[in-house]
């Protein structure tokens, strides 16, 4: 297993787990994928079981299948039959891990890896970056 992850601000795991779960937020900290198909449920948070695709910059799409899902809290994914990729939100922090065949998973883990931390951290940002309610009955300002 190869881990990722990303320290959020503390409150943000409300919305780091949406832009995570909801493949039509997934541009909004991931620039490099430009589209996702079949992947969402009703709600729009990807759905287990669901078979679809992801597109990568400009190659072709690269088939995909949910896995495993706990609500407001992780989803895997197996990329092109070969690797799985745990999607989690934590107390504090954002990761994915990557599984699969040694040598695989070794390769991924070196070359998309580095990209996988600069994608974390952004998603962070995001997360923290939306105005969250103050409690007190008027907007966040």
């Amino acid at each position: 297993m190869h881990r990722i992850d990303a320290e959020l601000a503390e409150g943000t795991e409300d919305e780091a787990w949406s832009l995570l779960a909801r493949p039509e937020r997934w541009h909004e900290w991931a620039p490099h994928l430009r589209g996702a198909w079949g992947l969402a449920g009703a709600e729009g948070e990807v759905a287990v079981g669901a078979r679809g695709a992801v597109k990568l910059l400009g190659a072709i799409p690269v088939p995909v299948v949910i896995t495993a899902k706990t609500s407001r809290r992780e989803w895997t994914w197996r990329v092109g039959g070969v690797v799985d990729m745990d999607h989690r939100v934590e107390p504090g922090r954002v990761a994915i891990e990557i599984r699969g065949p040694r040598g695989v998973e070794a390769a991924l883990g070196a070359a998309y890896g580095p990209l996988v931390a600069v994608l974390l951290r952004r998603l962070s940002r995001s997360a923290a970056a939306r105005p969250r309610p103050t409690g007190t009955g008027t907007p966040a300002g």
